[in-house]
């Protein structure tokens, strides 16, 4: 128990906790984490309480991963062994999956992702002839979503309006689609598990006495779904330790309600609330802006956050003439703290309101030529090869999946249209089967009563898919996941569909789908439900790599990270707060929490910037600055500054300094003329490895060596950069 001799008295208190409802409102860099993870190892190492009777909930696979760890770390592996840890969605799949027989779908159920809703709504919507313009596939699928989160089902949906009528309407046969396709979706795993445990008391009672212990991370952030699944479980002991602070709950849009910590209390009349205070993150002049901001927001209980890490350099707000000398003073600024080693790149940051705004700025670290790293792209699970395969691994799973076999029916095109399509969809429907169960039935050509369904230059396609398809489906019973992905690919010729030529573009997706094959192999001794549920459940934060260049990314997928320096940008009103909030109470409330967030990411640098005009080198509109601006106390802001179009001198002037870091050595004073390699030489990378040569050729004074590398392919590259080694 040495671990709680580490703990400040506020931390040591709640770790400690007796039994009972606690509810621990942690303020930011309080080290909620350290108290979440040594109250398991406390319960387990001197309150006797046996791993599997600990629930611990989470919102993101990263932080149920560092979680698990740091407990392993503090005991041993078999001490641990059995908690159930894991983010709800992940634990709702769990018990959904034991317990299906009071569920309308069957154990094996897949989890549509967000372009196969969208995929589902949009069918509805034109299948209804409803107006597509008027009713958006997007605004009608939010309406559904938000009607789960709050646990009204189909039948309870309330009609006030038309409108009302038409969302009820489409969510009504948007569940029987699911239903038919033996999937759920995210909203479901949440919904179907809290009404399991409410309506079924005997499912209810086996759970909720199982698990002595409920803890619950993140806790401002839970919707009603959530908070409902949580109570259930912790009904029997009581024991519910909730760790969360509602300055932080910024994510309304999405369902959570800060107000579940009300609510806690309210159905825990007995709970002991623990305030964390100390901040182990941010120096004193940032957390002193941060509480001046905080400190106007409406019924929230006060706390007052301190650091031991001294005041601290004071917060710099800088007024740019336009938004390009905004991005162009943050990259200069970023370029400067870099070269006077003050921050690595990577300890750098810059928040936005909307991922819109994220265009101008990384236009100006292309043109000065400095890396970075965007958080809300483009996601790998998001990108069309890699949607591909996991359809048809999918597909493979469950043959009921229409929404997989939709996508992929025509993938690579094999002459099966839009018209063969609905046809293949109305047999089954008169039959009463799922179209992948007609596909399959096909595969034995005419043999098969549906043939003749078809016109036989639609019929023969479909046989032949089908046959494929029965093919896979039969091997999927003892081949592993990566030995069925391998024979998918082969079958399908998939990588001469995705490398169409020579370009990197064609290269790079090829190598995606090569990066989702390696995942594969990782599922190589475990089932194909594990590796679908994994790709399904994985969170945004998951996917942010530890490269070391300046992160840019929205205020909103900042939450929960920190960062030596950060650049909040857009400080104009209308930006931040957000337009949106201006007529909305509750939503400026939002804004103003949202802001509260970002300033507390800073560790030890903070800068505040606004543009005067908005608008690019088009028609610029001139900007307010931000009402928050207001909320921070003057003598915490350093000497304000305002630039007009003199920016560029010291752009030049700061990107010099960064060569050693961002640019290639300087290129040789005089140009190669005569190849050092040729076809079939071995040759070794340092990075990639060994391999050999396909090509050489002279270009732009320059040898061009494509190279066939054992490790990542092919390559191409300049000898007189690439520091090639023949072996």
């Amino acid at each position: 128990m040495d671990f709680l001799n580490k703990l400040n008295p506020q931390q040591r208190k709640a770790v400690t906790a007796p039994d009972g409802a606690v509810l621990v409102i942690a303020g930011p860099g309080s080290g909620k984490t350290r108290v979440l993870t040594q109250r398991v190892a406390y319960l387990i190492a001197s309150e006797g309480v046996r791993p599997w009777q600990i629930l611990a909930v989470t919102f993101t696979n990263k932080a149920a991963k560092e979680m698990d760890q740091r407990v392993k770390a503090m005991l041993n592996e078999q001490a641990t062994d059995g908690i159930m840890l894991g983010t709800f969605h992940s634990i709702c799949s769990r018990i959904l999956r034991r317990e299906t027989d009071f569920l309308p779908v069957q154990s094996n159920f897949v989890i549509f992702d967000s372009d196969d809703q969208l995929r589902i709504v949009k069918t509805i919507i034109k299948e209804f002839n409803l107006n597509d313009k008027l009713y958006r596939a997007q605004s009608i699928h939010a309406a559904i979503s938000s009607a789960k989160n709050e646990l009204i089902m189909p039948d309870d949906y309330l009609i006030n309006t038309y409108r009302d009528e038409v969302v009820k309407r489409v969510y009504t046969e948007y569940q029987k689609r699911l239903i038919a396709s033996n999937a759920v979706d995210f909203d479901d795993l949440l919904v179907y598990t809290a009404r399991l445990l409410e309506e079924n008391p005997s499912v209810r009672d086996k759970y909720a006495q199982r698990f002595r212990h409920v803890l619950v991370d993140e806790f401002q952030d839970t919707n009603m779904a959530q908070y409902t699944l949580v109570k259930h479980l912790a009904s029997h002991h009581k024991n519910i330790f909730c760790v969360g602070d509602p300055d932080q709950s910024v994510y309304g849009w999405r369902g959570a309600d800060y107000r579940n910590v009300q609510r806690f209390e309210q159905d825990f009349p007995d709970t002991q609330v623990i305030l964390l205070e100390e901040n182990y993150r941010s120096r004193q002049n940032i957390l002193d802006a941060a509480m001046g901001v905080i400190d106007r927001a409406q019924n929230r209980r006060k706390k007052k956050l301190f650091s031991d890490r001294g005041a601290g350099e004071k917060i710099y707000f800088h007024e740019a003439y336009n938004d390009y000398d905004e991005a162009a003073f943050v990259v200069d600024n970023i370029a400067q703290l870099v070269a006077a080693k003050e921050f690595e790149p990577g300890e750098c940051a810059v928040m936005y309101r909307t991922n819109a705004m994220s265009r101008l700025m990384e236009e100006a670290f292309l043109k000065a030529r400095l890396p970075y790293r965007l958080v809300g792209a483009q996601r790998f699970y998001g990108r069309r090869e890699v949607k591909d395969m996991i359809a048809f691994m999918r597909l493979v799973h469950n043959p009921a999946d229409e929404a997989a076999l939709s996508r992929i029916i025509n993938v690579p095109p094999r002459g099966i249209g839009e018209k063969t399509l609905t046809t293949l969809y109305l047999v089954a429907q008169q039959v009463q089967l799922s179209p992948g169960a007609v596909l399959l039935d096909l595969s034995r050509g005419a043999e098969s009563p549906y043939y003749k369904s078809f016109t036989g230059r639609a019929a023969l396609p479909l046989a032949d898919f089908g046959g494929m398809f029965a093919d896979w489906l039969a091997l999927s019973a003892t081949y592993t996941v990566p030995e069925l992905f391998d024979r998918i690919v082969r079958d399908i010729n998939y990588k001469d569909f995705i490398i169409e030529d020579d370009s990197e573009e064609s290269k790079d997706r090829w190598d995606n789908v090569q990066e989702l094959r390696r995942l594969a192999e990782e599922f190589s001794t475990r089932t194909m439900d594990e590796f679908l549920e994994n790709i399904a459940l994985v969170a945004d934060q998951d996917t942010i790599t530890d490269a070391n260049a300046p992160t840019l990314l929205t205020l909103h997928a900042a939450k929960g990270l920190e960062f030596g320096a950060v650049f909040i940008v857009g400080m104009d009103d209308g930006i931040i707060p957000h337009s949106r909030s201006f007529d909305d109470p509750a939503q400026m409330e939002e804004e103003r929490r949202l802001f509260y967030v970002g300033i507390t990411r800073a560790k030890d640098r903070l800068y505040l910037i606004r543009a005067i005009q908005r608008g690019g080198h088009g028609a610029p509109e001139v900007s307010e600055p931000s009402r928050f601006l207001n909320d921070i106390p003057t003598d915490l802001l350093a000497e304000k500054s305002r630039t007009g179009r003199s920016s560029s001198s010291s752009r030049s002037r700061s990107s010099s300094l960064l060569l050693d870091w961002i640019l290639p050595p300087p290129p040789r004073s005089a140009p190669i003329l005569q190849n050092k390699f040729k076809s079939g030489d071995r040759i070794k990378h340092p990075s990639w490895g060994e391999g050999t040569v396909q090509e050489s050729k002279i270009q732009d004074g320059d040898e061009i060596v494509v190279i066939e590398f054992k490790s990542v392919g092919l390559k191409r590259l300049a000898a007189s950069l690439a520091k090639l080694e023949i072996i």
